[in-house]
């Protein structure tokens, strides 16, 4: 693997540990799930609150050419953070938005 992406890739990675620690909900668990096989990691909630079941995928991103931020369901501006963290913000995609709309944005079109 590139050391760049090794690099990208650990620094994703301690933002999801980070931002899992910082949520407690009763009967909730906050799971980092790593693949490091296919290049995806997402933060996960899953469990009990109060009489309602919670599935949600919080962050999920996959590492490949780039880093594509492919869901963010939470207020974090997660792109923002990741450039203070040292991830230029040409090397995100942030593939929610529409291609069109992509070259108007500070971060990589693809």
């Amino acid at each position: 693997m590139d050391k760049t992406i090794t690099n990208f890739t650990l620094i994703v990675e301690q933002f999801l540990y980070e931002e899992a620690q910082d949520r407690h909900i009763p009967g909730i668990d906050i799971l980092t799930v790593i693949d490091h096989n296919h290049g995806h990691f997402q933060l996960v909630e899953s469990g009990w609150y109060e009489k309602r079941y919670v599935y949600n995928v919080l962050f999920h991103f996959q590492i490949k050419d780039k880093i594509w931020l492919l869901v963010n369901n939470t207020s974090v501006l997660v792109a923002e953070e990741l450039v203070k963290r040292g991830i230029p913000a040409t090397e995100m995609v942030i593939a929610f938005h529409a291609q069109s709309l992509r070259p108007f944005t500070a971060f990589a079109v693809a």
